[in-house]
């Protein structure tokens, strides 16, 4: 069992939304900085920020020395008729992960990491945190976002070979622990599994406290795993204050490992009860010109060496 322990984009303010190419820190800087750091493995982000053919995407990882772990995908599965061009979408994605990891030589395979089209519901981004009743999908809309997810771990399976894992994400579709518990139960899971966001999840579930559970509750479908930490302070804040998704980004929700309520030693000592092999991903999100995300992502990674990691 080795457990490795990447990074990714969004530490630097690299969002699948809420920036654009022009006030992204390079892709070619932020990878050195994130080497620099510490860190062995990046995800890819959003489609466009690095190279996108597999020679001067392997090129650009080689010369750092970093493993490509997977790439954030958010498409519309609650629309039936998005489905096929979403899967177009992430199959295209999957091929980049795939033939850039072959030309690294790269032991371990990346995933496809797909989303529910996180930050286009009003409704959803403006609750993120505290979802309620009547905020939820219809039956006719749980069979079709279900149906639309194995498709497309269907397609990225059969065209790569690459295994797909779905994250549940605050201001997307499947958010609360009840909406990842029935998401799994409503899916095959030899076709999809499940990234864990331990962030992500406390925020959805508003506190820490269920998260060794969850992982119980999970352990059959996890695959990869974020290591998020989540707030709470700022987190009652954002409640108290009906913040959207976006704001609560920028209020610092997402802290630095080891300042939230996460409890990453417990969390270590589980995974490694449970034979999880592979990266785990730090992922502290920003907004862009936020913060100093080198020096966060320095200090993460030197709390994790200080937790045995």
């Amino acid at each position: 069992m080795t457990i490795h322990v990447g990074n990714a984009p969004c530490s630097w303010g690299t969002l699948e939304f809420g920036s654009t190419q022009e006030d992204r820190t390079v892709y070619a800087s932020m990878l050195n900085e994130l080497a620099e750091s510490g860190y062995i493995g990046s995800e890819l982000g959003d489609w466009g920020f690095m190279p996108t053919q597999p020679d001067a995407l392997a090129e650009a990882f080689h010369q750092q020395g970093l493993t490509l772990t997977g790439a954030f995908v958010g498409v519309k599965l609650c629309e039936a008729a998005a489905h096929a061009p979403s899967a177009e979408t992430a199959v295209q994605t999957a091929r980049l992960l795939a033939l850039t990891a072959d030309r690294l030589g790269s032991a371990i395979r990346p995933f496809l990491v797909l989303a529910a089209d996180n930050g286009s519901d009003h409704v959803r981004t403006c609750n993120a945190g505290r979802i309620g009743p009547g905020m939820g999908l219809t039956e006719d809309q749980w069979s079709i976002l279900a149906h639309g997810a194995e498709q497309i771990a269907r397609a990225v399976g059969d065209e790569t070979g690459l295994r797909t894992v779905f994250h549940a994400h605050c201001a997307g579709f499947i958010e609360t622990p009840a909406e990842i518990d029935r998401l799994m139960g409503l899916t095959d899971p030899a076709l999809l599994g499940l990234v864990f966001d331990t962030g992500h999840f406390a925020f959805g579930a508003g506190g820490c406290d269920g998260i060794l559970a969850a992982l119980d509750r999970l352990a059959v479908r996890i695959d990869y795993i974020h290591f998020k930490d989540f707030h709470p302070t700022v987190g009652k804040r954002v409640c108290g204050q009906e913040m959207d998704y976006f704001q609560a980004v920028g209020a610092g929700v997402f802290c630095e490992l080891g300042q939230g309520c996460v409890d990453f030693p417990a969390v270590l000592a589980w995974l490694r009860e449970h034979n999880y092999s592979g990266f785990i991903t730090v992922e502290q999100d920003v907004l862009p010109g936020m913060g100093a995300p080198k020096e966060s992502a320095a200090r993460n990674r030197a709390y994790l060496r200080s937790i045995g990691l």
